[in-house]
């Protein structure tokens, strides 16, 4: 799992509709440990597995960021959002956007259903944790689920966030294209036919 990575604004697997698991094996295992240290090492607070261009309905998060924390690190798995509270608006960023933060409305809090990486049913939106606490983890939930249906935070932007970030989406866009042509990575239509075999192989 080691040449898994974290992969860029325009890589089509952004915009892949992932599929839910049917089964936690040892290569699930194997994908969560690596994103894992993918999310570590790049200091976020949630990595989706489309972001490493694998195409099933998991994430990791750990919302201090901090693997010094176990307590709130997790793997989820087929997660699925059973109710939304309230809007709030706050700065977002994303690992496949380097350096691109806009502020983002969301749900203040949600509830979440997900299975664990040992198979357990679990559910978010505990009313115990301390409520700033409960709002970024939401913020956090909800980034990485959109994630796992194709949808990006530059799609949740405002006009006025659209428009500042249109500069380094291009930026993005222009280095994707030319690590294609340098043959750095596949073409799109490549790209796509991976993913659908990686899909069918499960």
């Amino acid at each position: 799992m080691s040449e898994l990575k974290i992969v860029k604004y325009p890589h089509p697997a952004l915009r892949f509709e992932s599929k839910p698991l049917q089964a936690i094996d040892k290569e699930v295992r194997l994908v969560a440990g690596r994103m894992l240290e993918l999310m570590y090492a790049a200091h976020g607070l949630g990595l989706a597995a489309n972001q490493v261009a694998w195409p099933f309905q998991m994430f990791v998060m750990n919302a201090t960021a901090n693997p010094e924390i176990p307590e709130q690190q997790y793997v989820l798995i087929n997660p699925v959002i059973l109710d939304r509270k309230g809007t709030i608006e706050g700065d977002e960023g994303c690992l496949s956007f380097p350096e691109l933060y806009q502020k983002v409305r969301r749900a203040r809090t949600v509830r979440v259903q997900a299975y664990d990486i040992e198979g357990n049913l679990i559910e978010f939106g505990s009313n115990e944790l301390p409520q700033e606490i409960q709002e970024l983890s939401s913020r956090v939930l909800q980034h990485e689920i959109d994630h796992l249906h194709g949808i990006l935070f530059i799609d949740k932007m405002g006009p006025l966030g659209k428009l500042s970030a249109r500069g380094a989406l291009r930026e993005l866009e222009r280095e994707f294209r030319k690590a294609q042509e340098k043959g750095e990575i596949p073409a799109d239509v490549e790209i796509e036919k991976l993913l659908a075999a990686l899909e069918g192989e499960a």
